[in-house]
């Protein structure tokens, strides 16, 4: 089966087309245009967003399928993403998602966009297949899930307030850094002293116990408070940079990886799958190697290319879909927000 993927949710505008069955799939195209004008911003402005993927999505389009040697005509699916994100955004996919799906005659498939970060590192390393513990880390997520089948999942934890990726970008904008800003300070965060500063792990406490409400949840505002504080505090700010960095990612990398290694001891998995923009962060992978290394469990992080916003993973997570004879009618709608399915609590 042949799928064709569009993924519109925030500020990428993104297509892709995957072929095969089961879990023998090859990525046969992947095109990712991004709006880096909402640097200018420090963040994404959804207007903006919304009246550049009219601009792109067609020659997006046009390009994935001309890398892929294959026409309209030579795909079974079209699928794109329906559900979270912005949802200005998101409508532009999913009209031009319908009326192609519709003018083909072909089969229509609504993603959820955190189950395609689930399947985004089983397209790169085969063995990132369930049962497995997945850490889903973004700019608007924070998600601890147990994976035991594809389509079956279960949330254990998630952030109570902020986003690991809107911490990074706000820590950043406050040191001085470009948006966005995981990458600028991860690079500073490296030339940092960790003995020069150091934070508290939040809801991080010896005491706690599986069955405590705060077991694997997590919570990054006050990290942030603690940042912005030693920040002002500064006396030379250039200096202290490098330090505050490194003082936040540690702090913020050492929480992630021990409720993540608690989940996966708790289930008895030996596979941990990382997806989400977060997830190709050098520390937080390295860190997990090391605390899941312990207890001989495996950990699969997507290429930088497939830990951001893509169409691959839409692609990826619509075939599974197909395969089980599931479609979406022309009622499909974009959606801010949207519980993922097969979820069970």
């Amino acid at each position: 089966m042949r799928v064709l993927a569009l993924e519109t949710s925030c500020d990428e505008t993104s297509a892709s087309v995957v072929e095969g069955s089961g879990e023998r799939v090859q990525l046969q195209s992947l095109v990712i245009l991004s709006q880096d004008i909402h640097r200018v911003f420090g963040g994404v402005v959804p207007e903006i967003a919304s009246r550049a993927h009219l601009t792109a999505v067609v020659p997006v389009v046009e390009r994935a399928l001309r890398d892929a040697h294959c026409t309209l005509a030579d795909v079974d699916a079209i699928a794109v993403t329906h559900a979270p994100g912005l949802v200005g955004a998101l409508l532009v996919g999913v009209s031009y998602a319908k009326g192609l799906a519709l003018g083909a005659g072909k089969t229509l498939l609504g993603v959820h966009h955190m189950e395609g970060h689930l399947f985004a590192t089983s397209l790169e390393a085969p063995d990132a297949v369930p049962p497995f513990t997945a850490l889903l880390v973004s700019g608007g997520h924070t998600l601890l899930l147990d994976v035991a089948a594809w389509g079956d999942y279960r949330m254990l934890g998630a952030t109570r307030d902020d986003a690991a990726g809107e911490a990074f970008d706000k820590v950043a904008k406050l040191l001085g850094l470009p948006y966005p800003g995981g990458r600028p300070l991860e690079a500073l965060a490296a030339t940092g002293d960790p003995a020069r500063s150091r934070f508290s792990r939040p809801m991080l406490r010896r005491d706690q116990h599986p069955g405590d409400a705060d077991y694997f949840d997590v919570s990054f505002s006050g990290l942030k408070t603690a940042a912005l504080h030693a920040v002002r505090n500064s006396a030379d700010l250039a200096a202290d940079a490098p330090h505050i960095a490194r003082a936040f990612q540690d702090a913020l990398v050492d929480t992630l990886v021990e409720k993540t290694y608690r989940a996966a001891q708790a289930h008895g998995r030996t596979r941990v799958v990382l997806g989400g923009g977060v997830a190709c962060n050098r520390a937080l992978v390295q860190g997990m190697q090391r605390r899941l290394g312990d207890r001989g469990a495996t950990v699969f992080a997507p290429s930088v290319r497939l830990a951001t916003d893509n169409a691959a993973m839409i692609a990826r997570a619509a075939l599974f879909h197909a395969e089980r004879g599931e479609t979406s009618d022309w009622t499909l709608n974009a959606h801010a927000s949207l519980p993922l399915p097969g979820m069970r609590t």
